[in-house]
């Protein structure tokens, strides 16, 4: 249960305690307080996975445990949607709103850990920073969506451990962080990592601008040329970039690993899954072995791909979000191309730099609720930090912060 002192009209919250857990008083974090999404596992505090159905015991979460350590404190859990499948907020308990814009989604999986920090100024319960997850977009979306920062290390980051958190696919799963500003994200990642991060001149570095025209509307598509203008102003040397659609490769690895993880509740004649997300289940269990492996040998001719890209650039700048938030329940979005499934048109911007593990930073424009990925190589998740230090700089309402 949650302390009932806090109004959460959002329902972003899935666990309050009474007294928060308290970090230790000298750390480099101390006086930092952050949120845990409902996938980490936390001595005392339950683990629901914002679903009705059971769900594993993945232990204690080895980053809830190193923050702690570090000087932060824990103030409770936040919803997520239904066990991470999904990009809206929508779960068995009511789902999550938008922090700003009532009647329209938070995006997802990490809902709650975005709400959580995007009221974070305006909230009794202060939240400074938020642990979330990333499969497919679960970070980058919602801080897209909600206005704020968030950051996706690279695969198996040293400092970001995914130990002790409830998985959704082993293969795309990242562990990550969500905040308002950049500078909070960095000195969190500095914290766990013991990596310095220093603010980067853009002078010289190569950026290549993804901006499919048809997998955006009007409003994302101006955003991220504007931002692109803005990093070409502080000396980078821009060139377009173009990316096939990675989702042959991610959904059959993200939904038959999903399907082993809850497998369990699957046997069940009623497992207490949300339809989309019984659905979305039951279609990876019934994948074959032969299907799953045709998918990773795509993911590594995308590999490939991606590899190519970056002999020619130092940073991708690519749309977080192909529009602003939609509104609650809405399946379809107007893109330049045309109408699209909410889920397709989200994901194929985003998925392509968990599938390959690659270090990506989402990023607010000027245009309110909008954002943008900035993308880095194999082991420049500091470099795009210090680079970020110094990125055209939005609040969450769109204007200079």
């Amino acid at each position: 249960m949650t302390d009932p002192a806090f109004p959460d009209p959002q329902r972003a919250w899935a666990y309050r305690p009474a007294s928060p857990l308290s970090g230790a008083p000298n750390g480099p974090l101390a006086g930092r307080t952050f949120s845990v999404k409902d996938l980490f596992g936390v001595p005392g505090w339950p683990l629901r996975a914002s679903t009705r159905a059971p769900v594993p015991d993945p232990g204690e979460s080895v980053l809830v445990r190193r923050l702690l350590d570090l000087g932060a404190c824990a103030v409770g859990k936040t919803q997520l949607h239904e066990v991470a499948l999904g990009m809206t907020g929508a779960n068995g308990f009511g789902g999550t709103e938008h922090p700003f814009l009532p009647g329209h989604v938070p995006g997802g999986s990490s809902s709650g850990a975005a709400v959580s920090v995007a009221l974070g100024k305006v909230s009794p319960l202060k939240v400074d920073f938020a642990l979330g997850t990333d499969t497919g977009g679960s970070i980058r979306v919602p801080a897209a969506w909600c206005g704020v920062v968030g950051l996706k290390p690279g695969y198996a980051h040293p400092a970001w451990s995914t130990q002790g958190v409830l998985p959704l696919s082993v293969t795309c799963d990242h562990a990550g962080v969500l905040a308002r500003d950049v500078p909070t994200v960095a000195q969190v990642h500095a914290a766990l990592s013991g990596e310095t991060v220093q603010p980067q001149s853009w002078a010289g570095v190569r950026v290549a601008v993804w901006l499919p025209q048809g997998w955006v509307d009007d409003a994302v598509y101006a955003a991220v040329q504007a931002f692109a203008e803005e990093l070409t102003a502080l000396g980078a040397a821009r060139h377009s970039t173009d990316l096939p659609e990675m989702l042959d490769a991610y959904s059959p690895i993200v939904q038959s690993e999903a399907a082993q993880v809850h497998a369990g509740a699957l046997r069940a004649a009623e497992p207490g899954f949300l339809p989309f997300t019984l659905a979305a289940l039951r279609q990876g269990a019934a994948l074959s072995a032969g299907e799953v492996q045709a998918a990773r040998d795509r993911r590594e001719a995308y590999r490939t791909h991606l590899a190519q890209i970056f002999q020619a650039a130092d940073v991708i700048l690519a749309p977080a979000v192909p529009t602003p938030p939609p509104r609650t329940g809405q399946d379809e979005v107007t893109l330049r191309g045309g109408t699209q499934v909410l889920r397709r048109a989200t994901l194929r911007l985003t998925a392509p730099f968990s599938l390959l593990g690659l270090p990506t930073l989402a990023l607010p424009t000027a245009t309110p609720f909008t954002g943008v990925q900035l993308v880095a190589n194999v082991g420049q998740d500091a470099h795009l930090l210090g680079l970020a230090l110094n990125a055209p700089t939005y609040g969450a309402v769109g204007v200079g912060a």
